[in-house]
């Protein structure tokens, strides 16, 4: 979703891509940023913590009469219905980060 967005083009795509993972697995309660995580992508969790704001915020705000090809591409099974994931309040994800 980030594509169709040109306020991340100017974002780093490891950076991103961290971001992403991290908002992921605090979506999914599969855990936080771990040390191996932290040093083998070379970010902290508190680097990311801005971006992952933003990510969840886009999830949470966007248009969706918009531009929907790529949340229907991602509604699909195949795909694991990624897209249908509920995004999480800004106050829970804010008590989360914090916790890492």
């Amino acid at each position: 979703m980030t594509l169709q967005e040109y306020d991340y083009a100017r974002e780093s795509p490891s950076k991103l891509a961290a971001s992403c993972l991290l908002l992921a697995l605090t979506m999914k309660n599969l855990g936080g940023w771990t040390p191996t995580l932290e040093y083998y992508s070379g970010y902290r969790c508190q680097d990311l913590h801005p971006l992952v704001k933003r990510l969840n915020f886009l999830l949470t705000y966007q248009p969706h009469d918009k531009l929907k090809a790529v949340r229907t591409k991602y509604s699909h099974r195949v795909f694991f219905e990624v897209a249908k994931v509920t995004p999480i309040d800004m106050l829970k994800l804010e008590e989360m980060l914090r916790s890492c």
